[in-house]
């Protein structure tokens, strides 16, 4: 992230981004919102008392102004109540942090999304545990035979500097990005391991929900990881290290850049 990109504030959110966690209880909800363009995903937690918020945390898997503008969001609304934080908007946020690039302006800005997502849920009753998680449906869908074919370019280029073709000890990436692709049940339960490490793990799958039994698709609902749906990675990208992974959004026929620091591909 280059500092002529990005102000001071934006840059000071991401080196040292306040209020990150979750949060329990019977006053709590979550919103949560991604743009699969750019790989940014959010999950905004509230504890509502007296129709006012009374702590907020969020969870980001994204570059470094999703994050700061979590962060700066969280800072923005705490003790503010509820009407007053409907009314805070993606431009509250950009003006805060001192302005976005444009190109980031709609792509990373979804911190006030999630947070009238979280609003909306905390009105309707919506615990978080009931909130969405993965996109909708109960079917198990199979890769399709020749989006399975494709070759993931530079894998090997990789290997020991951000691809894991096997992960014995899951803390070894904690507070790491991390994109594990969907190969069935093994994987996911890794994937939801990982989360004991690290609040941004993504379950990348080609199909519309992971090729998992109905057991872990249950349980992985219930956990913090992330499912990208319909994607297909296509190459690993960065200096020596991962950093990004091109993907091919299989619904939008489409190509975007994902954020990560390491990719988990199961043999």
């Amino acid at each position: 992230m280059k500092s002529t990109q990005y102000t001071e504030k934006t840059l000071e959110h991401f080196r040292d981004p306040r209020n990150v966690g979750t949060l329990e209880g019977p006053n709590v909800a979550v919103g949560r919102v991604g743009n699969p363009v750019c790989g940014d995903m959010m999950d905004i937690y509230i504890e509502v008392e007296d129709d006012r918020i009374k702590d907020i945390k969020f969870q980001t898997f994204g570059c470094g102004s999703a994050v700061a503008t979590s962060s700066m969001i969280t800072e923005l609304v705490l003790g503010m109540q509820l009407d007053e934080a409907l009314k805070v908007s993606r431009g509250d946020v950009a003006d805060a942090l001192d302005g976005l690039p444009p190109i980031k302006m709609h792509c990373s800005n979804l911190a006030a999304d999630a947070l009238h997502e979280a609003i909306k849920n905390w009105r309707e009753g919506v615990g978080p545990e009931d909130a969405k998680k993965t996109p909708g449906g109960t079917a198990c869908h199979a890769i399709p035979a020749e989006v399975a074919e494709v070759e993931i370019q530079n894998l090997d280029a990789y290997d020991g500097s951000g691809l894991y073709r096997k992960l014995d000890d899951p803390s070894v990436l904690a507070d790491e990005r991390v994109v594990v692709l969907d190969s069935g049940d093994d994987a996911a339960r890794l994937a939801m391991d990982l989360t004991e490490h690290t609040g941004r793990v993504v379950l990348m799958t080609t199909g519309k929900e992971p090729s998992v039994s109905p057991a872990v698709r249950s349980a992985l609902r219930l956990s913090d990881v992330k499912v990208l749906a319909e994607a297909q990675p296509l190459e690993l990208l960065g200096e020596g290290e991962l950093e990004r992974i091109r993907v091919h959004d299989l619904n939008e026929d489409e190509e975007y850049e994902l954020t990560a620091d390491a990719f988990v591909v199961l043999e």
